[in-house]
């Protein structure tokens, strides 16, 4: 794993807050952010079980799919990835996050968007098992106790000068490592990429400790949602600090964290931490829609 920068945001704010940009997104080429976090150890376990194959879950443009086409490719394992939206079949060409992963050997199956709610259920996995034979099943998002433990790594000793320290939140994984591995004077704060308050119980389920709340006001209309003033963000913010934020995940923690410190959420003299989850793979497939819909594309130095 590369070395992570801590990277100071030079903006001028309120009350004498410091802000600093955790870039995890740079701890690894292709398996980035959280993701590398979140597999280390669920690869170790695929060995340990002498499993020659992993299975996950994911959508057409999923960070998740892409890394772990990559990492099984690395590994010498097999990859199958369950892709929700069986139009997809014939896209795969058109599609950036689908085409790397088939590149690194990842053999993609397609279902309907009714079938995939069903991935979670005993007869959907059975079905899987007598179609690819044993498996080493990843969860969509890579979210397990394992990936739990790859996350509580995100923070150093050099990270305990912050007392807040900031998340985007998907599948609850990386905010629960936080959580578990972050110091008593520590707050975790999660921003939720996802509409509904369903993330609080999955949480909890990982979470051993109360030091963290989720703001839910940065959402953006829901998963996969942007608007104008979002791209605007993300490309001003990237102007001025040279650091990409996908538009997904990182791109809007960082425009709550930065709006709450406007508005005084947080007191005087905080030193905050923001934690760059990667994502960036994402930012071509969201260009493409972004350029059917006629609206500026997002900036990025990778």
């Amino acid at each position: 794993m590369k070395e992570i920068l801590n990277q100071e945001i030079h903006i001028c704010f309120p009350n004498d807050i410091s802000l600093v940009i955790k870039r995890d997104d740079l701890n690894h080429p292709f398996i980035s952010g959280n993701k590398l976090r979140k597999l280390k150890y669920n690869l170790l376990q695929a060995k340990a079980e002498n499993k020659e194959a992993l299975v996950t879950f994911g959508g057409a443009f999923s960070n998740h799919i892409a890394a772990v086409a990559y990492a099984g490719k690395q590994q010498g394992l097999k990859t199958i990835g369950i892709i929700r939206g069986e139009e997809l079949f014939d896209k795969i060409e058109e599609n950036p996050t689908l085409k790397f992963a088939q590149q690194n050997g990842m053999q993609l199956e397609f279902v309907t968007r009714e079938e995939y709610r069903h991935k979670s259920e005993i007869t959907f996995i059975e079905n899987l098992k007598a179609k690819f034979g044993a498996f080493y099943l990843v969860p969509e998002g890579g979210t397990n106790e394992l990936a739990v433990k790859g996350c509580e790594e995100i923070l150093t000793d050099e990270d305990a000068v912050f007392n807040y320290v900031c998340c985007a939140v998907g599948t609850g994984g990386t905010i629960s490592g936080l959580i578990n591995s972050a110091l008593p004077h520590q707050k975790i704060l999660g921003f939720p990429a996802l509409k509904g308050d369903f993330l609080t119980d999955e949480i909890r389920i990982f979470a051993k400790k109360d030091n963290w709340n989720l703001i839910s006001d940065y959402h953006f209309g829901g998963y996969g949602k942007i608007n104008l003033e979002l791209i605007e963000f993300i490309n001003a913010f990237f102007e001025e600090t040279k650091v990409p934020l996908d538009p997904i995940y990182t791109g809007k923690m960082v425009f709550g964290v930065i709006d709450l410190i406007h508005k005084n959420y947080f007191p005087e003299h905080s030193k905050i931490i923001l934690i760059h989850t990667g994502g960036l793979q994402g930012i071509e497939g969201m260009n493409m829609k972004l350029m059917q819909k006629k609206l500026p594309i997002l900036k990025r130095n990778v």
